[in-house]
């Protein structure tokens, strides 16, 4: 961790403002541009989707974490899932389509084929899961997601875990590379999704 940023746990009061970082954070993401190719409205978009996501499936799980430049400052976040709990179940699917409705209109069900594919290959060995980091594009440069990673890196060492994640962007593979992540392979999801690169990280 570095001395100018904090790291704690997210909670649910958290949700709303985490959502707001992780939309701007992930503005420029070709994945979640191909999903909502409209740029007016894109982050406000996102946002709907990130706060869903962050209080229904993954905040409740009990590993995201959120860093700022201060005690009171939440300018990062990284939602964590643990081992065995990647999973979203049937029902909660079912009652996220209204609101994921909502935001990518008549792109949900290529939304959703996209990701039910990415998420048809994800390792069924014990891992701690890295859904989602971001950081807000203001403070990027800050060393706020690499403390987000080291504190949860450090708890899979501890528990001698490993570690996956999926990154849509090319160019944030050699930055995981530094934490010790490698390239699996490079997916491309169907229907003219951009291509992710599935990650893993050995246990320490």
């Amino acid at each position: 961790m570095t001395a100018e940023s904090t790291v704690r746990r997210l909670s649910a009061d958290d949700a709303k403002v985490v959502a707001g970082v992780l939309a701007r954070a992930f503005d420029d993401d070709p994945v979640w541009q191909w999903i909502i190719p409209e740029a007016d409205g894109r982050v406000r978009r996102l946002a709907l989707v990130f706060e869903l996501i962050t209080r229904k499936v993954h905040q409740p799980r009990g590993g995201c974490e959120l860093a700022g430049r201060g005690p009171a400052e939440i300018e990062a976040a990284a939602l964590w899932d643990p081992p065995g709990e990647w999973k979203v179940p049937l029902s909660a699917q079912l009652g996220q389509l209204v609101p994921l409705a909502r935001a990518f209109g008549l792109r949900l069900p290529a939304a959703l084929r996209a990701l039910g594919a990415i998420e048809r290959l994800h390792p069924t060995e014990p891992h701690w899961y890295l859904a989602v980091l971001g950081t807000d594009p203001d403070a990027q440069g800050n060393g706020l997601g690499g403390s987000l990673l080291r504190s949860r890196l450090e708890r899979c060492d501890a528990e001698r875990l490993p570690a996956y994640l999926e990154s849509s962007k090319e160019s944030n593979v050699p930055y995981y590379e530094q934490f010790g992540f490698r390239v699996t392979d490079r997916f491309v999801p169907p229907g003219g999704c951009p291509p992710v690169w599935r990650m893993w990280r050995p246990q320490g």
